[in-house]
């Protein structure tokens, strides 16, 4: 049996970075953070002025892909958001005229990577265990830390906070390293 790729190859065989890279790419979730199941896709956040351009761009060269879809969000900003499957791995594509450091999906995988990091192995294994069990990211690191309300809105506001916070909110349930 042929085991697939690493994301890491299948964005190299790709080229997707480099076709993307007008948009300044950068590949966020659970793949680089090292807490992904199985049924993972490759989450690439994308920003620019031209959506439109965005959409040419990522037609052209996989619109012939598996599962190939793009649609746009009558959301603020109208982000356009495409999904496709090649080497046996999904893909979804966000494009927004946000910039990358202001969208929820990298202040979400920026804390997410920070907390990891501060919280040492015990933290990882715990995610791990809440992702294998179901749990989609963000409402698995609410739940191993006791976060009341929205897991997005929550950690969206945790960004900001400093190591130290962060510290505090991993030590409050027995994470701190």
């Amino acid at each position: 049996m042929n085991e697939r790729p690493t994301y890491q190859d299948v964005l190299r065989r790709t080229g997707l970075l480099r076709i993307l890279e007008p948009f300044d790419p950068h590949v966020i979730g659970t793949l680089p953070l090292g807490v992904a199941r199985p049924d993972s896709d490759i989450d690439i956040v994308c920003c620019t002025a031209d959506l439109s351009a965005a959409v040419e761009l990522v037609w052209k060269h996989f619109g012939e892909s598996e599962s190939f879809a793009i649609y746009q969000w009558s959301a603020k900003g109208r982000p356009v958001i495409a999904t496709f499957e090649a080497y046996g791995w999904p893909f979804e594509i966000f494009v927004s005229s946000t910039p990358v450091q202001d969208q929820a999906g990298w202040r979400h995988f920026e804390v997410e990577k920070r907390l990891l990091t501060l919280g040492g192995p015990a933290f990882h294994t715990a995610i791990c265990a809440l992702r294998a069990g179901g749990a989609k990211t963000e409402p698995a690191f609410a739940r191993a830390l006791k976060l009341e309300g929205d897991p997005y809105a929550v950690l969206y506001d945790l960004f900001s906070t400093s190591d130290n916070q962060l510290n505090a909110v991993l030590g409050a349930q027995g994470f701190a390293v």
